[in-house]
């Protein structure tokens, strides 16, 4: 929900700012935290069209996937391996757009980082679930036993980052 929720809020306020070049986002705080700094850059229409599009369609999926999984309906092995290639298809193109976030454009966008934030998560329980059938493979197991620890890991690498790139900001806030 969080995802979907982000990709929405990234959509209006993209209109918003298509509507009215002069608009602020809601999520534009300071030279840093710049939704609007990152929405007006090629990498955020790295496809011709707002990236938040892609979101849009993605997390409804994942939404929907989890209202049957709730509901009890047994999805196919199929689905949910394509539902982890999906997953890691976005994992790739969200750190690509972390790096160019941090490194290129020098700005980082809340609702973006959201959907940074449940990428992860998102590819770790996707691919549990669709390399299940491989739990005999030992490599599988210690992938498995080790996954929220690797999503760990992530999040901390994932802050570090974010520290040392604007660590000369961070620093005058103090």
């Amino acid at each position: 929900m969080a995802g979907l929720a982000a990709a929405l809020a990234l959509t209006i306020e993209k209109i918003e700012i298509l509507i009215d070049p002069t608009y602020v986002p809601s999520c534009s705080l300071n030279p840093v935290i710049s939704c609007g700094s990152v929405m007006t850059t090629e990498q955020a229409s790295a496809f011709g069209f707002p990236n938040s599009l892609i979101g849009i369609v993605a997390f409804t999926v994942v939404l929907v996937t989890g209202v049957l999984s709730v509901a009890g309906v047994q999805l196919p092995r199929w689905y949910w391996s394509g539902l982890a290639i999906g997953s890691l298809l976005g994992a790739v193109f969200v750190h690509w757009l972390i790096f160019q976030s941090l490194y290129r454009i020098g700005a980082l966008c809340p609702y973006c980082m959201v959907v940074w934030s449940v990428t992860i998560p998102l590819l770790v329980v996707s691919a549990s679930i669709a390399l299940r059938p491989l739990g005999s493979h030992r490599w599988a197991r210690i992938l498995y036993q080790w996954r929220w620890s690797l999503v760990v890991f992530w999040f901390v690498a994932l802050v570090l980052a974010i520290l040392e790139r604007f660590w000369d900001y961070w620093i005058t806030l103090v």
